[in-house]
């Protein structure tokens, strides 16, 4: 695969970390994890999310900044590197959860953060329906995700595709995942290498399994 930098993106769920892991492994690549466990305000955002909305957010912004920071430090980039996340990940979740003014001075802080930092290559989008996605978080069984609504699930999927058409600098592949399941079905996992090797136009792309 002609890809050095690679991000899987998806709700939560979708399985951007088993895919991560997977392709990693599969190119002998550096693998990035996002360290969400490490985030404190994460629980207190689900139980009041108007109170720590703007917390959780700013925390994520900046774990992500110093984790793909010392990426880049340590020179990981000239080697394949798959991360189970994208920069505008922050962008996506922040458009949703903060009033207009918060977001505004996230943008901010946003811009002049990462604007000196690499962009994928390629960024996979595992979509999932909202039934699914359900699904997934009972399965995961994590207490403080379970109550998360399905009105939050289907803006962030919206905001997701809408900041995906408009991505600049990297190709964008949005794998509709069906009623496939990447891990337990080898046909469907050699499809999405398929696609995924492939010569992905520059901008967007839209596919099933």
């Amino acid at each position: 695969m002609r890809y050095s930098y690679i991000a899987v993106e998806g709700l939560i769920g979708a399985g951007k970390t088993t895919l991560a892991r997977r392709l990693a492994n599969k190119m002998q690549g550096r693998l990035v994890l996002e360290e969400f466990d490490d985030n404190p305000f994460l629980p207190r955002f689900y139980e009041e999310p108007e109170r720590y909305s703007f917390a959780v957010e700013l925390s994520f912004l900046a774990q992500r900044y110093h984790q793909l920071k010392r990426v880049t430090e340590q020179d990981l980039f000239s080697a394949c590197t798959i991360a189970d996340y994208s920069l505008g990940k922050s962008l996506v979740f922040a458009s949703v959860t903060l009033p207009p003014d918060e977001y505004a001075l996230f943008l901010d802080l946003y811009g002049i953060m990462y604007s000196d930092l690499p962009r994928p290559e390629l960024i996979v989008y595992l979509h999932l329906g909202m039934e699914r996605v359900r699904e997934r978080i009972r399965t995961r069984g994590r207490s403080y995700e379970q109550q998360i609504g399905v009105d939050y699930l289907m803006q962030l999927q919206e905001r997701y595709l809408d900041h995906l058409q408009k991505s600049s600098g990297s190709r964008v592949l949005v794998v509709d995942l069906g009623e496939k399941d990447l891990l337990h079905d080898p046909l469907a996992y050699e499809r999405l290498m398929e696609l995924m090797q492939a010569d992905v136009p520059e901008g967007f792309r839209f596919a099933e399994l």
